[in-house]
């Protein structure tokens, strides 16, 4: 795994997933806990819709598209989340027996203005079947640490000293680092 934070990341830097084949019960299943629409559940009713069949919730697609990125690891050191996520668009039903592969580009990296140890990478998600064919794409806004940020921060303990946190791979490690001693004051003493 080469695990990527924001400064490691520039626009036009892709990335492929590995592949990931949905069957007819897992399609229902997933419709009957989050898109219960005919469509979705059952297959002869699907039959007679508009799709000519049982079809995935596009909720599924995205979700097996975004879970196939995440779990190559490339973020696991560095993700804090995501305020959004934009211009999500289907562009044709997913079906059982359909394998599903994602590429992901950069779009823009933004360190933050306000808070130095972090930004926002913008990735487009674009999901492919077996045939080539383009069904879902959309763009996550990764919330990211920096590089420089993952590697630790200095955190007063109250005490007049300091202590290094070290959250580089995932797991704080704290030590204690005693502060340089302070010149002497050279006001009066209060009366």
């Amino acid at each position: 795994m080469n695990a990527k934070f924001l400064d490691d990341l520039a626009p036009g830097d892709k990335f492929a997933t590995a592949g990931i084949t949905l069957t007819e019960s897992e399609i229902i299943a997933f419709a009957l806990t989050y898109d219960p629409q005919p469509f979705h559940l059952n297959a002869v009713v699907a039959a007679e819709s508009i799709y000519g069949g049982l079809i995935a919730s596009g909720f599924q697609v995205i979700s097996l598209t975004f879970r196939l990125f995440i779990q190559q690891g490339l973020l696991v050191e560095s993700s804090m989340g995501s305020p959004g996520i934009d211009e999500l668009r289907w562009f044709a039903p997913v079906r059982p027996g359909d394998t599903l592969q994602a590429e992901v580009e950069v779009l823009a990296v933004t360190p933050s203005k306000s808070k130095a140890d972090r930004g926002i990478a913008r990735l487009k998600y674009s999901t492919f079947n077996q045939r080539r064919e383009l069904v879902s794409s959309f763009i996550v806004n990764h919330l990211l640490l920096r590089r420089a940020a993952s590697e630790q921060a200095l955190v007063a303990d109250g005490a007049g000293g300091v202590r290094v946190v070290s959250i580089a791979r995932g797991s704080p490690r704290i030590s204690a680092v005693p502060m340089p001693a302070r010149a002497p004051s050279t006001r009066p003493a209060p009366a």
